[in-house]
Formats: structure tokens, C-alpha cells, sequence
């Protein structure tokens, strides 16, 4: 899985180079990067069998566009106003996957997007189809995920005047995408579509929305290709200043009980490796939050776990008790921090992110460093190198043998249900185990999320795909279409919830029709598990509104639903059954595969801070309380 080149926007969303940050070599954009009367590409080297120009509409200027810049596959619905799109899209080499809802083209653009680190692309017509849209726009924002949405708009003339399926998709759209264009002239598409990808992929990846209106694209246009990018504004910082980087490191060298919390700006920008031999160097801990897991492997002894609302005890205790802080990618989540004026009191922070925005944020930095991540941990790897030289080190021995104590009487765990139901953590694991640390885990939004989260160990980056800070549910079927679709030989495995599950399993039609042979598993507890927690632990056990009827009257029928969809559908309702049947479906490569697992409804989430609370108040399991031993600080 690679990252892609920015220097060549002509090849940017197909050739790919390993170990390469999301903002690329330069030390800012002018440097190397296509921008303000800079050429996107060169013709020479794109993979386009096409002249460099060519008298066409603006729907086949579109589709070259699309082309030229090595798109392989785009997820979208037709409608009034993409239609003309279409008709140049049925002789192109661009793959067309037809989704039943436009929310699965997105949710399938960002898992592509996620699993290979190239840009997603979904396409829908104006109106609902754009506005069908927004959660997976939204939730690509939130998670940092290079797309690219191309939207139909009604004609120009009609814009303003409440015209059929009108909507003002650039303006709703505004505050969740990186930026977004309504193209004015058939002759600026291909500028347009370069600067998209070009702002979708680098510097902080995000979502990027092209409105066209459809006499745009009905226009007479000439295609030329590569065009010349005018982004004046946009030059962000790759390279972090070197005095910081160095107070940095001489923190890091001297302090007493330091962390390393590391978010996923360390994933999109290519530099796992860098933060191994950082790690490894200074001995330092490390936490991963969720959107990171797989950044560090889970197996590695420095590894402490996910930090937050259901991170590991040792995690959460880590950060909390930590007098240094570096974090790297990351931004000070709520569902991290807990209550954020009791976070970390005593720690020194060192905040380093490509996005200047973030620093300060939340939470006040000692040092800030704005860069891509890949350049500030190989920095910091030399600059620590050079402390060391210099007889600069620290013993960390009484810090690991306080979180090694927690570690070993606070273990992620769980207990078998005393009613003889199957354990959806066990589940998990075994699906982990049987699957193994090559296969991509796509999760849902809630329960089944976390347990995937704490019982799967994720060794190798982008292997764990999920709605992190949206909490979309039903991302996950859509999502794991994408992923299968760009990394075809991987296993793809999506863990959904009963409840997530109903909002976009039509997707898995769209996965037998068109080949796309993802593997499901259905925790299926009967409920809105997350919620039912709550209202459990806060409501007095008030279930309201939280059934779904997926156990008491098996509305729906997961193996019928899924054998109507397509698709192979198996069920396991008992633990001497679950690892026969996971095999099962890992034996089946031809057909998507649904396995309805009938768990009990009464497993929760450990560990846990309540929403509001600070990480001193921690629960390890309903009841008890980890004894943090101040003395030993």
C-alpha cells in the first residue's frame, strides 16, 4: 500500500511510492508541487493514450480529465443532471461502479481512499444525489481522507431559481470540505479536476467537492492536458523549523515519564516506520488513538495501547500521569482528553501537525511544529541522535516499571456471558486470529467498534479502516466495497452492527453484481449496543427506543437478507461453532459472505471514561476503579 507522488499530478492518483508523506519531499508546495503557473503534469509521462488536445464536450473533457490523472475506478448513480458525463464514462478506461445509494459512493470512495492512500472518487447528480452526499463528504473531513466528489448541478441559467432537483451543494457542502468549485466554463474542467486532486492529496488530505452545472458539460470545450494550477494561496509547510525540532528532542531526552501519542496524520503521511526507530531510540511509550491503530504495531513492548473514552488503562493512565507529550499527527480528540482542564495537568506538550489550525487548538503547546509528519519524526530522530551524542538521556526504568504494573492488573479482557450467550469480544478475536495482521478490518460505529478496536491486533498500517471522528454509521459495507475494490487481493473483512448494518447492506447487491467479494461479520445483539450501554450506566436501565428486533422476531433475517443481496449467508449463534464458520467464509472467494452472529445483548465496553468526566475516572469494568498509586509519582 503506497502513498501517492504530488510531484506528477498527472500520475498522482495512480503511481504510488512507498513511505511517501501526504504533502510530499518538497519543504513547501512551490518547491516541487504544481501551483500558481505551475503545470499540473507532464504529458509525457501520464498514462493517457490521447492527444494533448482535443476538441470535446465538457462531460468527455471530464472523463479525459479523469483519465490523465490515472483514475482506475469512480463510485456513483446517474441522474438528469451527470447524465451527459455519462455517455463519454461507457467507452472510458475508468471503471464505473454503480452504488444503490449515494451515500455508499462515498463511504466507498474514502475506504479506496483509506486502503491504498490514492484519492476516492464518487460522482452523483444534483439535488438529493448531492446531497445524498454529505455524511461521507462529512465524514472524510473528519477523518482526513483524500476524495474527490463530483456533483451534477442544474444549468447556470436555472441556478437561483429553484429549478427541478436544485440544491446548492457548494454552499451546503462549505464547511465540510477542504474546498469545493462550481466550474463556470467547459474549458476550465481539466484545471479544475487537477487542482481537486491536488488539494485532496496533499498538505492535510481531505474531501474536495466539483459542482458542474449540466450545460457545462453539454458545452463544447477543448481538452488540454496537463493544464496550468493557479493556487496562489495554498503553499503548505512540509518541513518543520529546526528549533523547535530541536527543543523537541531535548525534551525528549530529559524527561522523566514521557509519551508519544500518536494520531493518524502519522498513517496519511507515510511515516510508520520513522516512528519505530523513533520510538525504539528513546524507549518512549506509545499510544495510538483509534484513527492511528496499526501506525505501531500492537505487539510491540513499548506499545501501551488506545488512549480515551475505551483505551487501555495503561494508555490513559500514561497520558495522564505523562510530563512530557509528544504528539504526533494527532488532535487532542474530546473522546481522548476527556474532560479537557483535567487532561494531563503536569505534561509539557509538544503538538506537531502539518495543519497549523489544529496546533493550540485544544489544548495549550509548548512547542509547536508545523510539518508533515514524515519530516518531523526523521528529524527528530536525527536531532535525538545528537542529544544522545552529546551524553543527553534519560532512565525511564521507574516510568515502564509504573505502566508495566498497570498492564499487568489492568489487561484488556472480558467475561464469558453468564446466560450462556455468545461473546461478541470472543468473536472478535477469533476473527482477528483466523484472519490474521494482512487482512484490511473495516468496523461500523459503536460497540462492535471498539471490541474490534481492543481485540484484533492491528501489526501493519492501513489495515483498520473506521468512522472515527463522524461516527457514521453504516460506513462500513460501503467502505470495505472500496477497499476490497483497490487492494482486490487482501482479505476484507467488515465488522457491522445490527443497527449499522440495516442502513447500507444494499451495498452488498452492488458487491455481488459487480465481483467485489468482501466478507461480513454481524454482531448481532438486537440492539443499539452503544446506546443501550448508556442507558444502562446513565438511564436506569430505560431502554428506550433501543431494540431492534433482530433477536425476538428475527426481522430481518441476516442469511436471507443476505442470500436475496447475493451474497453467501451463514450464522453462529454458539462459541464451539465460531471458528469453523469464520473459515467457511475465509474459504469463499468468488461471492461477498455474511455471517449473522446472534451475540448477547448485555456485553459492554471496558475500559470506559464517561462522556464529560476526566481519565482519572477511568472504570475498568462496571464497578472498579483503577488504584493509581500517587505515592509512586
Amino acid at each position: 500500500m503506497t502513498r501517492p507522488t504530488p510531484e506528477t499530478l498527472a500520475n498522482s492518483a495512480r503511481r504510488a511510492r512507498s513511505g511517501t508523506g501526504a504533502a510530499g519531499d518538497s519543504d513547501n508546495a512551490a518547491a516541487s508541487r504544481p501551483g500558481r503557473g505551475a503545470p499540473a503534469g507532464d504529458a509525457a509521462t501520464t498514462p493517457v493514450r490521447q492527444p494533448a488536445t482535443a476538441q470535446v464536450s465538457g462531460a468527455g473533457s471530464l472523463v479525459r480529465s479523469l483519465e490523465a490523472l490515472g483514475v482506475d475506478v469512480v463510485f456513483g448513480i446517474p441522474g438528469g443532471a451527470i447524465l451527459p458525463a455519462y455517455d463519454p464514462l461507457y467507452d472510458s478506461t475508468v471503471r464505473h461502479i454503480l452504488v444503490r445509494h449515494e451515500q455508499g459512493a462515498g463511504h466507498a470512495a474514502t475506504g479506496y481512499a483509506q486502503a491504498t492512500g490514492r484519492v476516492g472518487v464518487c460522482i452523483a447528480t444534483s439535488g438529493p444525489g448531492a446531497t445524498n452526499l454529505v455524511t461521507p463528504i462529512a465524514d472524510a473531513y473528519m477523518d482526513s481522507v483524500p476524495i474527490v466528489a463530483i456533483t451534477g448541478q442544474v444549468a447556470r441559467p436555472s441556478i437561483g431559481t429553484d429549478a427541478f432537483q436544485e440544491a446548492d451543494i457548494q454552499g451546503i457542502t462549505l464547511p465540510i470540505t477542504k474546498h469545493n468549485f462550481l466550474v463556470q466554463t467547459a474549458d476550465e474542467i481539466p484545471r479544475v479536476l487537477a487542482e481537486a486532486f491536488h488539494l485532496a492529496a496533499t498538505g492535510r488530505p481531505g474531501p474536495v467537492l466539483v459542482d458542474i452545472p449540466k450545460d457545462v458539460l453539454q458545452a463544447p470545450a477543448t481538452f488540454s492536458w496537463p493544464p496550468t494550477l493557479d493556487l496562489p494561496g495554498y503553499r503548505p509547510t512540509l518541513h518543520p523549523h529546526g528549533k523547535q525540532i530541536r527543543e523537541a528532542a531535548r525534551l525528549m531526552t530529559g524527561a522523566r515519564r514521557p509519551v508519544l501519542y500518536v494520531g493518524g496524520g502519522v498513517l496519511k503521511a507515510g511515516a510508520t516506520e520513522g516512528l519505530r526507530r523513533l520510538a525504539e531510540q528513546t524507549g518512549i511509550p506509545v499510544v495510538t488513538t483509534l484513527m492511528a491503530l496499526g501506525a505501531f504495531p500492537d505487539s510491540h513492548r513499548q506499545h501501551l495501547g488506545m488512549p480515551g473514552m475505551h483505551g487501555t488503562v495503561a494508555a490513559v493512565y500514561g497520558l495522564q500521569k505523562a510530563d512530557l507529550i509528544v504528539a504526533l499527527g494527532a488532535r487532542f480528540d474530546d473522546r481522548v482528553t476527556g474532560r479537557l482542564d483535567s487532561f494531563a495537568p503536569d505534561a509539557t506538550v509538544v503538538h506537531a501537525d502539518i495543519d497549523p489550525a489544529e496546533i493550540g487548538k485544544n489544548r495549550h503547546v509548548d512547542v509547536p511544529i508545523v510539518g508533515d509528519a514524515r519530516h518531523v519524526i526523521d528529524e527528530l530522530v536525527a536531532a535525538v541522535t545528537a542529544e544522545q551524542a552529546a551524553g543527553t538521556s534519560t532512565d525511564l526504568t521507574d516510568w515502564w516499571t509504573q505502566l508495566d504494573d498497570l498492564r499487568q492488573r489492568y489487561p484488556l479482557g472480558f467475561e464469558e456471558p453468564s446466560d450462556g450467550t455468545l461473546s461478541p469480544q470472543y468473536v472478535i478475536k477469533r476473527l482477528g486470529e483466523i484472519a490474521g495482521p494482512d487482512a484490511i478490518y473495516v468496523a461500523g460505529v459503536g460497540q462492535h467498534q471498539m471490541w474490534a478496536s481492543q481485540f484484533i491486533s492491528y501489526e501493519k498500517p492501513q489495515t483498520w479502516l473506521n468512522s472515527g471522528g463522524l461516527g457514521t454509521m453504516g460506513y462500513a459495507v460501503p467502505a470495505a466495497m472500496g477497499a476490497k475494490v483497490g487492494c482486490p487481493d487482501t482479505t476484507v473483512w467488515a465488522i457491522d452492527g445490527d443497527g449499522c448494518f440495516q442502513m447500507t447492506n444494499q451495498e452488498l447487491a452492488t458487491c455481488a453484481l459487480e465481483g467485489i467479494p468482501v466478507k461480513v461479520a454481524v454482531i448481532n445483539n438486537g440492539n443499539l449496543g452503544m446506546v443501550r450501554q448508556w442507558q444502562t450506566l446513565f438511564y436506569g436501565e430505560r431502554y428506550s427506543n433501543t431494540e431492534l428486533g433482530t433477536h425476538k422476531h428475527r426481522i430481518p433475517d441476516f442469511v436471507k437478507l443476505a442470500e436475496a443481496l447475493g451474497c453467501v449467508g451463514l450464522r453462529c449463534e454458539n462459541a464451539a461453532d465460531v471458528d469453523k464458520t469464520i473459515e467457511a467464509a475465509m474459504a469463499i472467494n468468488d461471492a461477498p459472505v455474511v455471517i449473522d452472529f446472534v451475540v448477547g445483548k448485555d456485553a459492554m465496553v471496558w475500559p470506559m471514561v464517561a462522556a464529560g468526566t476526566s481519565n482519572d475516572e477511568i472504570m475498568f469494568a462496571r464497578g472498579v476503579r483503577p488504584a493509581f498509586d500517587e505515592d509512586e509519582l
